[in-house]
């Protein structure tokens, strides 16, 4: 019997809000074609995402795992920050 390795899901999106403790939303948005217009629409799902060490702040783009239920709602962790957002 051979040990089968699950890969984890990675998405990746902007960080919308990170005002819980040790929590983000990211925003996933995706381009999908109209059945009958054939024009492409931009569609978006915001995730909760566990966040360890409240790294991440708004508008920094960001890639998410696929992890095991954390809470009632988050289901995702941070994997890497790939670009740091604008501080204002």
């Amino acid at each position: 019997m051979s040990e089968e390795t699950k890969v984890a899901r990675t998405l990746v999106g902007q960080v919308v809000s990170n005002r819980m403790d040790k929590t983000i939303s990211v925003m996933i948005e995706r381009r999908v074609e109209h059945p009958l217009y054939r024009k492409y629409v931009r569609k978006s799902t915001r995730l909760l995402a566990h966040d360890e060490n409240n790294e991440c702040t708004e508008g920094d783009t960001v890639a998410i795992e696929e992890c095991r239920p954390i809470s009632k709602n988050k289901s995702w962790r941070l994997a890497r920050v790939i670009e740091r957002g604008t501080q204002v």
